[in-house]
């Protein structure tokens, strides 16, 4: 009663740890600790996750579900972002321990006892109880060794009460999330939604006022319409009152 579900995502595959039928949901933070649970089983079993790291002050730190994107899944585990007056932060497993063998469960970290968590603050939002992170991105989703995990993350938001105000609103990492840049041009308003095209290779972001694109990893973005939008699913983007666009590839600048 004291907590939000802010994203659900299930894994298509397995999570590079064996397991498949893998589910994440994240939640607000409650008595100090962001709310992670993991489901090993298709949702029928869910187990918080109790790693050091996940500790927030529910004052000051919150994840928003605009658009069912505040989380990626990179190397076998998710990576989130947050947002709120203590500042816009991704947060990222750093150290683990994987059993490979035929493990008892307490030696299996099904409760992620083992797992580090790295706070990463983010260039992004105000430092408001309404801006902050409330997108992530990454070029791909990837279930294997850490090699194999995408190396460039994006990251949009702002402040959702300044629908027009591009302060803030988007950054960039090439290094996996462990340094951040703002966008030397970032979308023209708040954005809740970023997703990279593979097919396209352009990055596309979305919001209240309308959406841009990306051809340079979310280091400038050029508007695309003026649209209210709210999420993505490419080539679909979907708004209030019922609203679906399909992209236009042809109209990208």
């Amino acid at each position: 009663k004291d907590g939000f579900w802010d994203a659900l995502y299930f894994a298509k595959r397995g999570d590079g740890r064996g397991r498949g039928n893998t589910g994440y949901l994240l939640g607000d933070p409650v008595n100090g600790v962001l709310w992670l649970l993991v489901s090993r089983d298709s949702g029928r079993h869910w187990i918080k996750q109790r790693g050091a790291g996940l500790q927030a002050s529910s004052a000051s730190q919150s994840v928003f579900a605009a658009s069912n994107s505040s989380f990626i899944f990179n190397n076998g585990f998710m990576v989130f972002a947050s947002g709120g007056s203590g500042g816009a932060f991704v947060y990222r497993v750093v150290e683990t321990s994987i059993c490979l063998d035929d493990c008892p469960p307490a030696e299996m970290n099904l409760d992620g006892k083992d797992d580090k968590w790295k706070q990463q603050r983010v260039p992004l939002g105000e430092n408001t109880e309404s801006s902050g992170i409330f997108s992530i991105g990454a070029q791909a989703d990837y279930f294997g060794a850490p090699p194999l995990g995408s190396k460039v993350f994006v990251a949009v938001g702002g402040d959702y009460t300044k629908p027009n105000d591009s302060t803030g609103t988007a950054a960039w990492s090439a290094d996996g999330g462990e340094h951040w840049t703002a966008s030397a041009k970032p979308p023209h308003g708040y954005r809740s939604t970023v997703q990279w095209s593979e097919s396209l290779k352009v990055w596309i972001t979305a919001g209240t006022d309308g959406s841009d694109v990306s051809r340079d990893d979310g280091r400038t973005w050029q508007p695309l319409d003026d649209g209210n939008w709210n999420a993505l699913s490419l080539p679909f983007v979907v708004g209030p009152n019922g609203r679906i666009g399909r992209l236009n590839a042809g109209a990208l600048p």
